[in-house]
This record gives C-alpha cells, structure tokens and sequence, in this order.
C-alpha cells in the first residue's frame, strides 16, 4: 500500500521546486556562487521553511567556511523577495518564512565514503566477488 503524503509534504517538494529557480534566475548577487536546494522542511502551521542549501565548489566546504556563510547571508537577506514570489507562484494564503541552511550532510556522505573505500581498499564489490570465485580453496 502507498503511503500517502500530507499536505505539509506536496507544499515543501513544490517550495523546494520554486526555489531552486527563483534562486537560478531571480537573485542576481555576485557573492551567491552555484546554490542547489537540498531539502525543505516546511513546520505543520506554516509558520517557517527551513531550506538546506549545498554550494558548489571545487574544495570541500563546512558551515564555518567563509563561501558557505557569505552565501547563507546574502539568501536570508533575499527572503523577503523569495518568499513573496513563492506566495504568488504556489498560490498560498499563508506563505512560511524562510530560514536558510547550509546543509552538511553532502561532506558527511563524503567523508564516510572515504573511510570505507580505506577499510576495504579500492576493489569494487564486483572485483571482490571474482577474487573470491577465482581462489581454488574457497570451493572446497
């Protein structure tokens, strides 16, 4: 059976949609680099939006990194103007403040994938399977 998704849910997909283009096209600041829309997480009474934004950047970045910060600031000053496109693109009587995020969880997954590649070596799975097959012992 599917699940079904609430309300909360279709109106966060569709803000994260109408974000990533109004950021693409509308907000023309210099210091705002290449901006994905990760996640939105819109609050049962669409009171607040908590938009993850990740950067993208040839370095690995943290929150505390000057790039992340400069362009979180330049987005929460632009909220206004975001929030009220949203409104009029998504036809929504109440329309929640937005609070943008940088979202960390793409290093983290980076980071983990390292550690792993290090404990288990460079091999793929397919290429550890074969090894396996290959030694004349392991059939006995």
């Amino acid at each position: 059976m599917a699940r079904e998704f609430s309300r909360i849910d279709r109106i966060g997909d569709q803000m994260q949609r109408e974000l990533a283009q109004l950021i693409q096209r509308e907000v023309k600041d210099p210091r705002l680099g290449m901006v994905t829309v990760n996640a939105v997480k819109v609050s049962r009474d669409l009171g607040y939006a908590d938009i993850y934004v990740s950067l993208l950047t040839t370095e690995e970045l943290t929150a505390e990194s000057p790039e992340a910060q400069e362009s979180i600031s330049v987005l929460n000053k632009a909220a206004g103007f975001l929030r009220g496109q949203v409104g009029r693109a998504m036809r929504l009587r109440v329309v929640p403040q937005l609070r943008f995020h940088f979202d960390e969880l793409q290093g983290y997954s980076r980071r983990m994938d390292s550690l792993i590649r290090e404990a288990v070596g460079d091999k793929t799975a397919v290429e550890r399977n074969d090894d396996n097959q290959s030694d004349p012992e392991s059939n006995d």
